[in-house]
């Protein structure tokens, strides 16, 4: 059996975790995109991998993603 590695965020909206795909974490990690496929891990049956804003991801704890994952000019003073 193929198991997909995965990092859990949770979706600041619903409240939802999301699975990203391993395979798509320097999407994620990648300060010029602006959106992740994920997969809503609500219910029991395998969601379809949708675009979820990074804006919208928050880890489990909470803690916003790191500002060099969402903003391209991270290294500017705000």
């Amino acid at each position: 059996m193929f198991t997909e590695e995965v990092m859990l965020l949770r979706h600041r909206s619903t409240g939802h975790i999301v699975s990203v795909s391993v395979s798509d974490l320097q999407r994620l990690c990648h300060a010029l995109h602006q959106d992740v496929m994920a997969r809503d891990q609500v219910g029991e049956e395998e969601q379809d991998p949708e675009a979820i804003a990074k804006g919208d991801l928050v880890f489990l704890s909470g803690e916003a993603l790191p500002r060099c994952w969402t903003d391209p000019n991270y290294r500017e003073p705000r």
